[in-house]
């Protein structure tokens, strides 16, 4: 049986290319989104190039969905070796007017959702040495003019959710090394290539980020690497 890895937030960039890069190694993928007709051709497309592949519709924003996508995935595919979470979602732009509420769906998806996750797969990651790969952002970084950015482009409710889960993803690398599973992330400090976020001057290709990604797995070190 292959190994399984688990693509959570899948879209054109990062997160395709992670799954192309785990399925040319031999790994079956499930692709996770909410949008269920590009999810199916995204994993139509994986197929044709010979990486099996399966499509998991589903919102992760609130951590029963996470918990129950793990126990789907891994009745259909098998035991989980890589958790790969790339999901992430706008909201909360602004300080000054947005609501609590707004504010916690964003940290729904990028910590609550993401730990949820990683507890529901542990028995198999503990079982398969296996790891949690986090796309990180640079706006969690400690920055006066990292801030001021994202507070000139909207995007408090990201700056923040990245922010927490940059330090969750320290933390849960310390608490699971003593059980075999490797838990590590990619901060992403600059806009990719061909996705919502390319204007024409993009300068990060997705290949290179997934290259990034499977050096860590196979490395297992460090806990934070940045790109």
């Amino acid at each position: 049986m292959s190994k399984v890895i688990v693509v959570v937030g899948h879209g054109p960039g990062i997160s395709d290319a992670v799954a192309r890069r785990f399925g040319k190694a031999g790994y079956s993928v499930a692709i996770v989104a909410r949008n269920a007709d590009r999810l199916v051709k995204a994993a139509a497309a994986l197929t044709a190039a010979g990486i099996k592949a399966q499509a998991f519709p589903v919102d992760v924003g609130g951590p029963g969905a996470a918990r129950q996508l793990i126990q789907d995935v891994r009745r259909a595919l098998g035991p989980i070796s890589v958790l790969h979470w790339n999901a992430y979602t706008g909201g909360a732009g602004d300080l000054k007017t947005s609501t609590t509420d707004e504010l916690r769906k964003v940290l729904d998806v990028a910590v609550h959702g993401l730990i949820a996750a990683t507890q529901a797969a542990l028995p198999d990651l503990k079982t398969e040495r296996g790891a949690v790969l986090v796309t990180g952002g640079g706006f969690a970084s400690y920055d006066a003019q990292v801030d001021a950015a994202a507070t000139q482009w909207g995007a408090a409710g990201l700056a923040i959710s990245k922010a927490a889960q940059h330090k969750t993803v320290g933390l849960l690398h310390q608490a699971l090394a003593s059980d075999g599973v490797y838990v590590g992330e990619v901060v992403v400090t600059g806009a990719v290539k061909g996705t919502a976020y390319d204007s024409g001057n993009a300068t990060l290709e997705p290949a290179a980020i997934a290259e990034k990604f499977w050096e860590l797995n196979e490395a297992r070190s460090p806990a934070s690497a940045s790109l």
